[in-house]
């Protein structure tokens, strides 16, 4: 699933070429994403105006001056710029926006997890953003917060990093390689962990995703950056995907569990509870 390096490149890429741009067509191909896309967005979007395209988590807003646009890429999807004179839709893209540069940003989803939604209030009160927890590269995310958070959670400090209400965007591929960085066996108990070490690993998640954002997010079979052009961070990973291959630091054979129903990959000597 594209995570927050992927979405924030696939809004980089995409900002440049509908910032300020007016919607000439909308096509919507198929309604049933993960929650139907509106009936009348076609209508809605019609001659708006992109002012402003922000990223909140894994959501991308497409802000205009009625209402905003949000879209989820869910596990699979992907948004990409194309040119008018681009060869015909396939099966899975389901949702075209046409801009009077003839630019056209199409969505597309094989496995239609994704969501592309409307409202016209502030987008980030809406139901889906308004319970997310601070952006990690934000000042307000902290080893401090991440310590006075897991008072009393007697959760699995993967688990614990990985919850949209603690902080967004640290999903199973960078929540592996944090806890890898900061030393952390991924079973300790959040409540347990120090503040030292809880402000060691939020050092990590930042540098991590900071260097992922740089080099175009993780390589994933489903996901191609807006260009076309897969990440290639995939190339640095210390540990996710990495399962009885040895460490890069001490040589010892890494392990997997499953945690939450997520494999989990780690070295039982580097990263200790």
């Amino acid at each position: 699933m594209p995570e927050l390096p992927e979405v924030e490149t696939t809004l980089r890429g995409i900002s440049s070429h509908i910032l300020h741009q007016k919607i000439k067509q909308v096509t919507v191909r198929h309604h049933g994403l993960r929650w139907p896309i509106p009936h009348n967005v076609a209508n809605i979007l019609k001659n708006k105006i992109i002012q402003q395209t922000k990223r909140r988590a894994k959501y991308l807003l497409l802000e205009t001056a009625q209402g905003t646009l949000i879209l989820h890429l869910g596990m699979s999807g992907s948004l990409r710029i194309l040119s008018r004179s681009t060869v015909p839709a396939g099966k899975h893209d389901h949702f075209d926006i046409e801009f009077a540069n003839q630019k056209i940003l199409r969505f597309t989803d094989p496995r239609r997890f994704g969501a592309i939604l409307w409202t016209e209030e502030d987008p980030f009160l809406h139901p889906l953003l308004k319970t997310l927890g601070p952006e990690p590269l934000d000042r307000a995310f902290s080893g401090y917060y991440l310590w006075q958070r897991a008072q009393g959670k007697k959760t699995p400090i993967k688990s614990f990093l990985m919850n949209n209400k603690i902080v967004v965007g640290v999903g199973n591929i960078y929540a592996a390689e944090s806890l890898f960085a900061a030393g952390i066996h991924p079973e300790a108990l959040a409540e347990k962990v120090s503040l030292a070490r809880y402000e060691k690993l939020a050092t990590a998640v930042k540098k991590i995703l900071r260097k992922a954002i740089k080099h175009g997010g993780t390589t994933l079979k489903d996901f191609v950056d807006s260009d076309g052009k897969p990440g290639y961070f995939r190339l640095q990973l210390q540990v996710y995907g990495r399962d009885q291959l040895p460490c890069f630091h001490c040589n010892t054979m890494l392990k997997a569990i499953c945690l939450a129903q997520r494999t989990t990959v780690f070295c039982e000597k580097c990263q200790t509870k």
